[in-house]
């Protein structure tokens, strides 16, 4: 008698329901992994699916996985193909009776479990499905899934007042041996079709997939540096590793548990300080944890362009300043820093993400959707319902949208990079200006551009937009959309 364990978003041992629940059934344990094709495609609007930060954070991710469970005496199975496919190949090869998993809420993913299900019915095979990506668990919170608040806010509350959070299930000290079956190989980024990306040394961090790094991460971050005591007053920072904690990655492939990160937050505070800095840490759990039950409530309207809230907008779907805010090649340094930094490294903080979506959907009036895809291919730290869920709160579209809400570039430049530190770090053309000037080039007069050494037109780019103009232009398309009705 044997148990499949198919691993999917899900890639570490300690806190695995699936895994942990197959090795209390006293059956052989397999532990597997498909490289689905479909994920190294393209986008809807043709960017790659996975793009080669995500993808070497993958692989990365997959290795460490095999690489832990053969120091337990096991292995991980690694096929590529589809898992509807790849996984009854392996049920009547192996003669497994069950299959394991954690299940995804978002349309693709769902798609694919209810095509295996289907296909293990076929051959009589029983599955048995657990919920792992959050830190609170639905049969721990004070409502139904279809009855998730649309406000942040009475969510948390609600949940805060009323839920627990579940222990940490522990790692396995030993697991038994595959039985005689080829473990496959873990293909390299050219198997996917993509080239390795180069490692630039002014990224925040040398990111490393898998639960070994993720585990080190969190060790360094809250105990070695001693970040957690300040993490509220630091996270909105843009340079240097330990501005905020960096958990992002390790979660959205699961090499990281948020009920380890909670468990960990938890001992902090009774050995070293309990403050504002420790509880935020948590609530941002809580915002992760408030987008996937979001996604579980409303389905495929997180994707439409009329997003959770059902509004139509006149969106455009302009490619030339859609590609010059791709590049970083908008005129306005604190968009163009950030962007050039998610291009180089696949990563960039909250702060950043915030005011370059912000910019594209209500200064340039692009399809959120673009964006969104994009950041699905660049970022090494994508998670489905948190970026499809950020992108429909800043389009406006989000179902706790407040109306025309934008920010304001030159005053978020000035509050959070008020000595250029952060713009002149990813665009070096503009080193010499001094902080007074940095963040807006375009006012430099012909005399100061030939002093620093930056010919606008030339050396950077002159503003795509006006600012001003275009926040109006686009306020009165929003305020003209309309609202579809809900359902």
């Amino acid at each position: 008698m044997a148990v499949l364990v198919w691993f999917r978003n899900d890639l570490r041992l300690h806190d695995h329901q699936p895994l942990w629940e197959a090795m209390q059934s006293g059956q052989r344990v397999i532990p597997c992994y498909c490289f689905d094709p479909r994920q190294f495609g393209q986008t809807a609007f043709g960017f790659a699916k996975t793009g080669a930060f995500r993808a070497q954070f993958l692989l990365e991710s997959v290795a460490d996985l095999r690489q832990s469970l053969q120091s337990l005496g096991s292995d991980l199975v690694v096929r590529m193909g589809r898992p509807e496919v790849e996984i009854p190949a392996l049920v009547r090869e192996l003669g497994i009776e069950t299959v394991v998993w954690h299940e995804e809420v978002t349309a693709e993913e769902v798609a694919v479990e209810s095509a295996l299900e289907a296909k293990l019915a076929t051959l009589g095979v029983k599955t048995e499905v657990y919920w792992g990506a959050t830190l609170y668990h639905p049969d721990n919170l004070p409502f139904d899934l279809d009855r998730v608040p649309e406000v942040f806010t009475q969510f948390r509350k609600q949940v805060e007042q009323r839920s627990t959070v579940d222990e940490a299930l522990p790692t396995p000290k030993a697991l038994p041996p595959l039985p005689a079956i080829t473990p496959g190989p873990i293909p390299a980024l050219a198997d996917l079709g993509l080239t390795a990306p180069k490692a630039d040394p002014r990224g925040v961090l040398p990111f490393q997939g898998g639960e070994a790094a993720g585990l080190a991460r969190l060790q360094d971050y809250v105990w070695t540096a001693d970040c957690l005591k300040v993490y509220k007053e630091t996270r909105n920072g843009m340079v240097g590793a330990n501005y905020s904690s960096k958990f992002s990655p390790w979660l959205a492939l699961g090499c990281l548990s948020p009920r380890q990160i909670y468990a960990t937050v938890q001992r902090y505070e009774r050995e070293r300080i309990k403050n504002d800095s420790t509880y935020w840490l948590v609530f941002e759990l809580l915002w992760r944890d408030y987008f996937r039950f979001i996604a579980a409530k409303h389905g495929d309207y997180l994707f439409y362009p009329s997003g959770l809230r059902g509004l139509q907008i006149a969106w455009k779907q302009d490619w030339e300043r859609f590609e010059a805010w791709r590049t970083g090649m908008t005129g306005f340094p604190l968009v163009d820093a950030n962007m050039r930094e998610l291009a180089a490294t696949g990563f960039m903080s909250n702060r950043g993400r915030q005011n370059v979506a912000s910019f594209l959907t209500k200064n340039l009036g692009i399809d959120w959707r673009m964006g969104a895809e994009w950041f699905e291919s660049q970022l090494i730290d994508y998670d489905v319902c948190s970026n499809y869920g950020n992108w429909n709160y800043t389009a406006g579209v989000g179902n706790d949208a407040r109306g025309f809400r934008y920010f304001n570039i030159p005053k978020q430049s000035k509050d959070y990079d008020p000595d250029g530190t952060y713009v002149k770090h990813w665009l070096p053309e503009l080193k010499a200006l001094p902080a007074a000037k940095v963040h807006a080039p375009w006012k430099l007069q012909p005399v100061e551009q030939r002093r620093f050494g930056v010919q606008l037109g030339v050396d950077y780019p002159r503003p795509v937009v006006d600012l001003a103009q275009s926040a109006q232009a686009n306020e009165r398309i929003y305020d003209a959309a309309q609202l579809l009705p809900r359902r």
